[in-house]
C-alpha cells in the first residue's frame, strides 16, 4: 500500500560545501487558505528536525509553500546580507505518492531545488 504522504528536505550551504544546519523552516498549506503546517529548524546535517507531514497525521492534498529563512542563516555564519531573507519553494502534494523530498542549495546570492528521493 502506498503512503498517503510524506515530505521532508535537506538544505545544503553550497558556497561554503556544508550542510545549512540551524535554518528556520516552515510549512503552509496554501488551498483553500493559508494555513501554517509545520514550523522546524534544520538539525547539523541540513536535514527537518521535526516531521513535515509523516505520513497520514493530518496530510491534505494540494499546493504547498516551504519557507526557509536563509539571511538570517547566512548573517550567523558572517556572511553579511544576503540577497534572499526567505526563500518560498511552492511544490503540488498528491495523496498517495508517498515521499516528498524537497532538497534546497543555497548561497547567500542564489539557490536552486529540485524533488528528491
Amino acid at each position: 500500500m502506498a503512503q498517503v504522504g510524506y515530505l521532508s528536505t535537506h538544505v545544503l550551504n553550497t558556497a561554503e560545501g556544508v550542510p545549512g544546519a540551524g535554518i528556520a523552516v516552515e510549512l503552509w498549506r496554501l488551498e483553500p487558505a493559508p494555513v501554517l503546517v509545520a514550523r522546524t529548524v534544520t538539525t547539523a546535517d541540513g536535514r527537518n528536525a521535526e516531521a513535515l507531514y509523516p505520513d497520514g497525521a493530518g496530510f491534505v492534498a494540494g499546493l504547498h509553500e516551504l519557507r526557509f529563512g536563509v539571511g538570517a542563516y547566512f548573517a550567523g555564519r558572517g556572511a553579511g546580507e544576503a540577497f534572499y531573507e526567505v526563500v518560498p519553494v511552492r511544490v503540488r502534494l498528491k495523496a498517495g505518492q508517498g515521499h516528498y523530498h524537497v532538497p534546497l542549495l543555497c548561497s547567500p546570492f542564489g539557490y536552486t531545488t529540485y524533488r528528491g528521493s
